[in-house]
């Protein structure tokens, strides 16, 4: 058996790959793992993992947590509600789009936990969080 790897790194260089790859997604925002000083919204940013054991059958494999967040200068959600649907868009049961960005773990499954609004103390700025559960095994 293999020692175990964490699919964190090649999850957040996949995630990368697919979403700044999108036309749709990026004319809507850009897309960071930080974001550069002086940035004006409306951006993405793909933000923390937490991942836990699950193997099967001698396969080392993880359930990883993920949250992306997506923030805009406007007066209402409607930016980063359209920025949020296209995440997840592009991630929820497309577990074959992430799989070939990533390397040495195969994605297998991608659901989204849930999204949420949030007011920022600033009151022009909107920021929603969208969580995904990504299923990988390690190869």
């Amino acid at each position: 058996m293999m020692a175990a790897s964490d699919p964190a790194d090649a999850l957040q260089v996949g995630l990368y790959a697919l979403l700044s790859g999108d036309a749709a997604l990026t004319a809507l925002a850009s897309i960071y793992d930080g974001v550069p000083e002086g940035e004006d919204p409306a951006w993405v940013i793909i933000g923390e993992m937490t991942a836990t054991p699950d193997g099967v059958h001698g396969l080392e494999g993880r359930q990883t947590s993920v949250t992306t967040h997506s923030w805009a200068r406007a007066n209402s959600f409607w930016t980063v509600n359209d920025i949020g649907a296209c995440i997840v868009g592009l991630l929820w049961h497309r577990h074959a789009d992430l799989d070939a960005e990533v390397t040495g773990h195969t994605v297998w499954r991608v659901d989204h936990e849930f999204s949420q609004t949030l007011m920022d103390p600033e009151p022009d700025l909107r920021h929603r969080v969208d969580r995904f559960r990504v299923w990988t095994t390690q190869t």
